[in-house]
């Protein structure tokens, strides 16, 4: 029998990443938050893109590496797409001011949700791609009461 807390998806090619996240949007609405886990260029924006596309989002979406967050006013909600990696240590959050995101309902996606052990609340969903021959094995975990729902909600679009 699976676990009704995660769900691990085979993705062949950059298309079904972003159909994965076009679903993975669908599901989520507007207000979570989910980790996003993978080396680099294992595809975190490019599952983000098809998220924000699911949103209403139409035009580009690039990495937030350099500029640590992306906002997206939507007509669905705000989005926040962050990226952590290039944090030295959880505290620079603080200074960053980054708590301020979730003090209103918002979808935040996270990349690089290590950088910041200890100082993030725990996420709704827990997704972690890795590379599984020539395409992608996706593994969406609940860590939530929330994330638990998202995960239904998400096993319906994707069958």
């Amino acid at each position: 029998m699976s676990d009704p807390r995660r769900l691990i998806v085979d993705v062949p090619d950059e298309a079904a990443q972003v159909a994965l996240g076009v679903d993975l949007g669908h599901a989520c609405g507007t207000n979570a938050l989910l980790f996003l886990r993978g080396e680099l260029g294992a595809g975190k924006t490019t599952l983000t893109r098809g998220l924000l596309r699911a949103l209403g989002h139409a035009g580009a979406v690039k990495s937030p590496t350099y500029t640590l967050i992306e906002p997206y006013d939507l007509p669905t909600g705000r989005v926040n797409h962050l990226d952590l990696y290039r944090i030295g240590d959880p505290g620079e959050l603080e200074y960053l001011g980054i708590d301020a995101l979730f003090e209103r309902p918002a979808l935040t996606l996270v990349e690089w949700p290590e950088r910041g052990a200890g100082w993030l609340p725990t996420p709704d969903l827990d997704v972690t791609i890795g590379y599984h021959g020539a395409g992608r094995r996706v593994r969406i975990e609940a860590s939530s009461p929330g994330g638990n729902a998202l995960l239904r909600r998400l096993r319906d679009y994707i069958q």
